[in-house]
């Protein structure tokens, strides 16, 4: 059992070379994704990728499992979260909007980038487009919207967050902030009230002026 431990530290870990691969597709791509610079980014040798996958495609696959996961999952979890009202339910799901921890959106640029190079990775992104509308259009319907409504409302939310997303746009916390009670006005077609504000802003941490 020691020298399983031992070994583990040498060959470093599943979790350690997923993490490599995700810092270094942030950074550069799909085709920095590869065995050997991840191996000398870690300072391990090349064959200690082995002991955690069988090849360079496992992990590419581990890497999309993980987007899959944490970005639409978080995203289908929070629309399905409770709320007294509409407004409040949106309120929910643009905590994806401002928590990495729920929505990493450079991983989401850095997936929609590989799309552009790989069929099979342009239809992940596909189905994930459609898990998050249906999501969103469910959302909806739970608050008394017909069918083509929910459907339009929940495009409506969507395509402007990967918008933001495509266009890497920048905005200060404070900005943002001040401009969501009039997004989600536009997107509900309800104001949110104080209290739903407050704790949403109590959630990420902000305090307005």
């Amino acid at each position: 059992m020691e020298q399983a431990t031992n070994d583990s530290g040498w060959r470093g870990s599943h979790e350690g070379w997923l993490e490599a691969a995700y810092d270094a597709l942030l950074e550069s791509g799909v085709e920095a994704v590869k065995i050997l610079p991840l191996a000398k980014r870690l300072n391990l040798s090349r064959t200690s990728f082995y002991w955690f996958f069988k090849d360079r495609e496992e992990l590419l696959a581990a890497l999309v499992a993980r987007w899959r996961e944490k970005n639409t999952g978080n995203m289908v979890r929070r629309s399905e979260a409770y709320a007294e009202t509409i407004a409040e339910a949106m309120l929910n799901v643009f905590d994806c909007w401002l928590d990495k921890d729920l929505f990493d959106a450079q991983f989401e640029f850095a997936v929609r980038s590989w799309a552009l190079q790989s069929e099979d990775i342009l239809e992940e992104v596909r189905q994930a487009d459609q898990a998050r509308l249906e999501a969103l259009s469910r959302m909806f319907m739970r608050f008394g919207f017909t069918e083509t409504a929910a459907d339009v409302r929940a495009r409506t939310t969507y395509l402007v967050q990967i918008g933001y997303i495509s266009m890497q746009s920048r905005e200060d916390i404070a900005t943002r902030m001040k401009r969501i009670p009039d997004y989600i006005a536009i997107y509900t077609g309800e104001m949110p009230q104080p209290r739903e504000l407050d704790r949403f802003f109590a959630r990420h941490g902000y305090r307005p002026d």
